[in-house]
């Protein structure tokens, strides 16, 4: 995707043409959220598949195999597709994983609370309805839209902060103790000792719960944070390698032209146009 954020609907037309079309499990480059108002999802992810009825909220990370197809209910379908590259909201993305990864698909029937979801949608979309949309009101109203989701389903299932004894607990552990260590040069080994296991199992949880190595979540923390700071900050490209652990400014460049497909210079640029 080339936009940093796109927003669209799927009214019943839509959803029959979708449902038509080839649609193979497959991984986006982006970040999707979905919130249906009326309709149902049949949702291949983790490969198994399952249909939710709206109301609901689904989120698919970047990377994840799976396949959304939107099906009318009673002949009515009406939901909101958000598209968004992860820099547009790094910190938050990266937090939504350990959220999300187990609970793609989440009914919210309270009333209150999805009238509240579709508000901001229609905030969103009259914003980005203007001649000149303004990204940084965007960018705050998405955090909103899952701060609300989040909020709500605390507030249904507040036995979810109950820490059970399986690998779900164990991967958000970890990505707790990344969030505090990334900048530092630390390697799979580090991390797996901080949770009192091999690097071995590790790798086999994140593999299990994102398709990524530890090593792979890793890299792409840094560089989640790498892009924010070129996006927000002036500073030289050198010296965002080095708060990030990179000794040398070409291995900074040459790992991030291989996630990116772009040096940190020409990211930046781009970046920049698009935002202007």
């Amino acid at each position: 995707m080339d936009d940093l954020f796109r927003l669209f609907r799927v009214d019943a037309t839509e959803a029959q043409r979708i449902a038509a079309a080839p649609n193979v499990p497959h991984q986006h480059d982006f970040e999707e959220l979905i919130i249906g108002a009326e309709g149902q999802l049949e949702h291949f992810i983790d490969f198994r598949t399952a249909t939710i009825a709206a109301p609901f909220v689904s989120f698919v990370t970047k990377g994840k195999v799976h396949r959304v197809v939107p099906r009318t209910k009673d002949g009515r379908c009406d939901m909101w597709v958000l598209r968004f590259r992860s820099e547009f909201i790094p910190e938050t993305v990266f937090q939504l994983y350990a959220f999300f990864h187990a609970n793609a698909d989440i009914g919210l029937h309270d009333v209150r609370c999805f009238k509240r979801l579709l508000t901001v949608c229609e905030l969103i979309d009259g914003e980005m309805q203007q001649p000149e949309p303004d990204l940084a009101v965007v960018r705050q109203l998405l955090g909103a839209l899952f701060t609300l989701i989040r909020s709500e389903h605390r507030r249904q299932h507040p036995e979810a902060d109950a820490p059970p004894a399986s690998q779900s607990e164990t991967f958000r552990h970890f990505l707790q103790i990344l969030e505090e260590n990334y900048r530092q040069p630390h390697d799979v080994e580090f991390y797996a000792s901080q949770l009192f296991m091999s690097p071995r199992n590790l790798n086999l949880i994140t593999l299990h719960i994102l398709q990524q190595s530890v090593s792979r979540i890793i890299e792409t923390r840094k560089l989640i944070e790498a892009k924010n700071l070129l996006i927000s900050t002036d500073k030289p490209v050198s010296e965002i390698g080095f708060e990030l652990g990179y000794q040398e400014k070409a291995y900074f460049t040459r790992v991030f032209k291989k996630n990116t497909g772009q040096t940190p210079t020409e990211f930046r640029e781009e970046m920049r146009k698009l935002v202007a």
